[in-house]
């Protein structure tokens, strides 16, 4: 399993320039929250992770993939109707 801290610092490198809060819970689920670090305006949050899930690199990849649809998605939401 990947560790918090490396967890966190890659997220924050591919988020860039949102800072990003990793937190486990005692169920071995995972919060993610993607926030300005400035404002402290929050981007994203996503609970419910299984952190067990992320033992290797290519789950990470896939993670962050699902967060950037997420934060798209949130994105074109807050856009309002095309």
């Amino acid at each position: 399993m990947i560790y918090l801290a490396q967890l966190r610092m890659q997220l924050e490198r591919s988020f860039s320039p949102l800072a990003c809060d990793c937190t486990v819970t005692g169920d071995s689920s995972l919060t993610v929250k993607l926030y300005d670090p400035a404002s402290g305006q929050v981007d994203l949050v996503v609970s419910g992770l299984n952190v067990t899930n992320l033992r290797s690199q290519d789950a990470v990849n896939a993670l962050i993939e699902e967060l950037r649809y997420e934060l798209e998605s949130n994105n074109l939401r807050e856009l309002g109707p095309l």
